[in-house]
């Protein structure tokens, strides 16, 4: 089974780096997602705002520089806790986009 998600994304906000229990950094940030799309040779435009973490050194690398640049980031989709089902992006590559 896969599960890949790939964006290009503006990172519209970012929290304070901060460290797990076990000392682990982690990241979270707010991404947004605009684009247009063709479904069933219909056109229509695509919107979206997704909570991402980095973890790691990852999360050290990014922290203070992703907020209000656009980046092109993969990872995978799981959710946010045990008991919090909302879905969360867990980033393991990014690229910042120029331009």
């Amino acid at each position: 089974m896969q599960n890949r998600l790939e964006l290009t994304v503006t990172v519209e906000r970012e929290d304070p780096l901060r460290h797990t229990p076990a000392g682990m950094p982690v990241l979270e940030m707010w991404l947004r997602h605009h684009s247009r799309q063709t479904i069933a040779t219909l056109e229509r435009d695509v919107s979206c705002e997704i909570q991402a973490v980095a973890m790691g050194e990852l999360a050290k690398k990014l922290a203070g520089k992703v907020a209000g640049n656009t980046v092109h980031c993969t990872g995978f989709l799981n959710q946010r806790s045990l008991r919090n089902p909302r879905l969360v992006l867990h980033i393991e590559f990014v690229e910042f986009v120029k331009g």
